[in-house]
């Protein structure tokens, strides 16, 4: 119960419904493709031309696609669903979002460290640019079925979330700290004595130039 109060009725249908098909009613007209969503229907995507026809007045909101994956706009998402903990990114020009995890190789954490990755999705493992706890809405949703602890709400967990982000600064930030001092450690533990050795170990480097002595005339022929 307390997990359908965190997620709207529509999300689940909106995640898991197919854009970007050839609308039925629309074949042989332009702008035919479906990419448009009602909150209000919870039905299938439609096109624009059943926009205009059949959800005038109803709240809709626009899919677009970004390498072969479905996105939505920031602007428009943010009115009706808290988008908080999932990041976003900037696609021509408009800041967006993706509706579901995208398919990749999962990584393991110590590779992620080897690699420099600070930043990771916590249900698919997604490298991320920025400490957000999620890569999509999808795996948002993933994360309050299982947790608990966030809420798609408007305005329901802005606080938690800023202590979150603020919290995986820190972790990171430490992290580094540790690997910098380890790095330190390993240095002053040279003892003088190796130091010494290694620097006597080092072939002197002479001057191969010599002074060039004075030179004499021969005696003049009496």
């Amino acid at each position: 119960m307390m997990g359908e109060m965190m997620v709207p009725p529509w999300l689940e249908s909106l995640l898991s419904t197919a854009f970007f098909t050839i609308c039925p009613r629309h074949r042989d007209t332009p702008r035919n493709e479906c990419n448009m969503y009602c909150l209000d229907c919870m039905d299938d995507a439609f096109c624009f031309y059943c926009r205009s026809s059949r959800h005038k007045d109803h709240h809709v909101i626009q899919i677009r696609r970004s390498s072969y994956h479905d996105v939505v706009r920031v602007a428009e998402i943010q009115k009706v669903l808290d988008i908080s903990g999932v990041q976003t990114y900037v696609i021509n020009s408009a800041r967006v979002l993706f509706l579901n995890e995208r398919p990749q190789p999962k990584i393991s954490s110590s590779s992620s460290s080897s690699k420099g990755v600070s930043y990771l999705c916590e249900i698919c493992s997604r490298s991320l640019l920025d400490p957000f706890r999620f890569c999509s809405l999808g795996c948002k949703l993933v994360g309050i079925r299982k947790k608990g602890d966030t809420s798609f709400v408007v305005g329901s967990n802005k606080k938690n979330e800023e202590e979150a982000m603020k919290q995986r600064r820190e972790g990171i930030t430490a992290t580094r700290l540790a690997s910098k001092q380890g790095d330190d450690e390993e240095l002053r533990e040279r003892s003088p004595q190796e130091m010494y050795t290694s620097s006597a170990s080092t072939p002197p480097h002479f001057n191969s130039r010599r002074r060039k002595g004075i030179p004499h005339r021969a005696p003049f022929a009496s």
